[in-house]
């Protein structure tokens, strides 16, 4: 039964009104869906967004967004079944729908872990170390992000109607910046339907999501310097959106990641006897097959030693000779159809532009064996064979966007690294060598051209993700052609949808901003000691002021033969003098801590129930025999646990000697339990 797609805006789900656009499967040319975008008021979708969405979402802390993350990515694992169902349509095989299903799926959980685990419990983020900007410490500066007030727009690529939604949403929802997505037509009943089962959840706030299926009519006419654009698709659609007078106008953030001619060079030091050759390959021949190479970040572009061409050439048919295509719904172990007949004869025509410049040495853009290359978008593979690397134009700036890639052979290092700078700016480069120096001098030659570069070897071969799977940890975008963006790369796709703005003033106002004390801002000394003080009674700058302690060289020694640590600078007054460093023997730094938690460590049980760790260490004068130690302890900084029965506690650590100066800093880490 055709789908008649809906949008999904203002909170309901809004019929078509035609006319319509019908959507063909893949596989046999059936009308799975149809759809149209006419009768929709785009200012109306904005606004309630801005309304609506918004102050949902930023009602909400980072933890709470993230808790609506991790809800979403529980209900569509066990949902996920209807969307492997709709997806054997699109023409990828259950393998490459698992890329984008539970890829986007598990791309939404790492966004939902980080959000908890490295985002604070609070509305905004405190960015960096605070500045002293005045002489006597009275006017001081940081920098906090905070949620734009506007809308994210999503304009995505028909290749991953799941992750491309999913890897887009996450950060911008925990940014607590509501979505506007727009799914390309020839998959959007699969984007539909996920949409419909994140909203079934019950846990997006109102205004917070929503889809509109079909054109976007009018839609950019209505965004302002809050919003932010992130687009995936054609470089030629890309200059449209981003030069839209409206665009231009309001400086509209604008993320892109577009066309992408990726490479993938094999070092002049590997032969077929290596293992790295055997990589080299089975690389090549996944990238041209999964998705049926409907990927940007496919390798586009093989990048030989001259000595090796025939070789790899010849390899590469062997394999891609194995591949079947077939109905993907049916059978896993195929390839299956590229997404419609119109983007079949966009590759074939874009095949005919690099036969210019190139031989087609495998694989017939024409034929296709034992399948219905009439109703099914059917090709095989395509492999083909530059003539004259240095001549040619076409291989670095035409991308057929289906199984199709070329062989480039280069005579040297230098030339391989022009080669594949000509590409203008890609998504990702893999390269596979052994070699130290060749490594280093291919990563110096070509990395300011690329957002991302995989070095295959056998050492990293087992547990490689591969050079076509971004990841939420890292920069998924690139320079030039790829369009400029940095889309996930973990936090920094969050920041994305943040202002960043300089915050200036003295130290106990800015205290009393971001909730972060700081050196300078009040620190009243507690009546009762904080570590006697369960973690809701403790205060920001709450603070113990030690006694003191002298450091004997007896006690330097005593800790050396105690620790085993006997380096000279502790135990060889003759040396240690010699050192630049050191006025003659001195205390060991770790000395200086342990007796730093001496003096102010409560030894009774209490509500402080762990120390786990230390952060930004410094030793930053030597302490000699003769010399004494005292400490401030602060409370700089409280973020409630995952867990209700206790919080985190951020103190402040400074340990002074006898003169009042400083000989080390720190930031303590405890474990602090609840009132009952």
């Amino acid at each position: 039964m055709t789908i008649t797609l809906q949008s999904f805006v203002c909170d309901q789900w809004v019929p078509p009104q035609g006319p319509f656009v019908d959507i063909p499967s893949a596989v046999d040319g059936h009308v799975v869906a149809r759809l149209s975008g006419a009768g929709l008021d785009a200012g109306a979708v904005v606004e309630h967004a801005r309304r609506v969405g918004g102050p949902a979402l930023q009602a909400l802390s980072f933890h709470e967004r993230a808790g609506i993350l991790r809800g979403l990515v529980g209900y569509l694992n066990e949902h996920k079944e209807e969307l492997y169902k709709l997806a054997g349509d699109t023409g990828a095989t259950r393998r490459d729908n698992g890329i984008d299903i539970d890829g986007g799926i598990i791309t939404m959980a790492s966004y939902a872990s980080r959000g908890r685990r490295e985002l604070p419990d609070t509305k905004f983020i405190v960015e960096g170390e605070v500045e002293n900007l005045s002489k006597g410490g009275t006017f001081v500066g940081t920098h906090i992000l905070t949620s734009l007030r506007g809308v994210a727009v999503h304009i995505n690529a028909f290749n991953f109607p799941c992750w491309g939604l999913l890897e887009k949403f996450a950060p911008a929802f925990l940014a607590g910046v509501p979505v506007i997505a727009k799914p390309a037509t020839a998959t959007a009943y699969v984007a539909e339907a996920l949409v419909r089962l994140m909203h079934q959840s019950g846990l997006l706030p109102a205004g917070s999501l929503q889809l509109i299926c079909g054109g976007v009519g009018n839609l950019f006419d209505y965004l302002n310097g809050q919003d932010v654009i992130a687009f995936t698709g054609s470089l030629e659609t890309s200059e449209k959106l981003r030069n839209h007078p409206n665009v231009s106008a309001q400086a509209i953030r604008f993320v892109a990641e577009r066309d992408s001619l990726n490479a993938a060079v094999l070092g002049p030091d590997v032969t077929v006897d290596q293992p790295e050759f055997e990589l080299f390959i089975r690389e090549i021949v996944r990238e041209m097959t999964a998705k049926t190479g409907q990927k940007c970040t496919a390798i586009r572009r093989i990048v030989v030693p001259r000595a090796r061409e025939q070789d790899v050439i010849s390899a590469l048919k062997a394999r891609l000779a194995d591949v079947k295509l077939g109905d993907p719904r049916t059978e896993d172990k195929v390839m299956g159809p590229l997404v419609s007949l119109s983007q079949r004869e966009s590759v074939r025509a874009q095949i005919s532009k690099l036969r210019g410049e190139a031989e087609v040495v495998f694989g017939d853009p024409t034929g296709g064996e034992g399948v219905d290359v009439v109703k099914g978008a059917y090709l095989t593979p395509v492999l083909l064979r530059v003539k004259d690397a240095m001549q040619a134009k076409r291989v670095h700036d035409t991308e057929a966007f289906g199984p199709v890639a070329t062989v480039i052979a280069y005579d040297d290092l230098d030339q391989a690294i022009e080669l594949v700078r000509r590409g203008e700016g890609s998504l990702v480069a893999t390269v596979v060598t052994y070699d130290r120096d060749v490594a280093e001098k291919l990563l110096l030659g070509i990395a300011s051209y690329h957002g991302r570069i995989q070095f295959l070897d056998r050492d990293d071969a087992k547990e490689s993700t591969g050079h076509g799977s971004p990841l939420p940890h890292l920069v998924h975008g690139g320079p030039g052609r790829a369009g400029g963006g940095e889309e996930l790369g973990g936090l920094r796709a969050v920041y994305h949808y943040m202002q960043r703005t300089a915050v200036q003033a003295s130290p106990d106002r800015l205290v009393s901003i971001t909730g972060n004390w700081t050196k300078g801002a009040a620190a009243p000394v507690a009546d009762i000691h904080p570590f006697k003080l369960p973690y809701d009674q403790l205060k920001i700058g709450d603070t113990v002021q030690t006694a003191s302690r002298p450091i004997t060289l007896e006690d330097i020694e005593h800790f050396a033969h105690f620790t085993g640590d006997t380096f000279y600078a502790h135990m060889d007054e003759a040396a240690a003098k010699a050192n630049p460093f050191f006025p003659g023997r001195v205390a060991h730094g770790y000395l200086i801590l342990s007796f730093a938690a001496g003096l102010f460590v409560d030894p009774p049980p209490g509500p402080l129930l762990a120390n786990y760790g230390l952060d930004n260490l410094r030793f930053l004068k030597p302490v000699s025999p003769g010399d004494s130690i005292q400490v401030r302890l602060t409370v700089k900084h409280k973020t409630p646990a995952r867990r209700p029965e206790y919080g985190e506690v951020r103190w402040d650590v400074e340990v002074v000697n006898q003169d009042a100066e400083t000989v080390a800093r720190y930031e303590l880490l405890t474990m602090s339990a609840r009132a009952a």
